[in-house]
């Protein structure tokens, strides 16, 4: 079974930092993409930040210069690196990966985590 699990996730004051990681296991052949997701209360789900194969990043305006998203191929791991958080960085973080776990590319979703800042 090809699961995602996340962690780091947690409460911290405005303007400080948190590193969450996100591991795929199971029987996987190759992975494209990795990134994060966040929903905030009553908001819809919104990217966050991807990591490519070929290593190139992409970033919501809102969390550029302060968000760092990267990934170990050999771990199947992708973290997000979140600095100067704002309360508005407050949600759920999920981890996504487009995956080829042998019935083709395919997108999965780890269960969330949240993070909360406070003012």
């Amino acid at each position: 079974q090809v699961r995602l699990v996340e962690s780091g996730g947690g409460l911290v004051q405005a303007g400080g930092s948190l590193r969450l990681s996100c591991a795929a296991s199971g029987r996987i052949f190759s992975i494209n993409d990795m990134g994060w997701h966040r929903q905030a209360p009553e908001k819809k789900r919104e990217l966050v930040a991807v990591a490519t194969s070929d290593g190139d990043t992409n970033y919501a305006d809102s969390v550029k210069g302060r968000f760092t998203v990267s990934r170990d191929n050999a771990k199947k791991t992708v973290y997000l690196q979140m600095n100067s958080l704002k309360p508005e960085d407050t949600g759920v973080y999920y981890c996504n990966a487009v995956m080829d776990a042998g019935l083709g590319l395919d997108a999965y979703w780890g269960q969330g985590t949240q993070v909360t800042v406070s003012s």
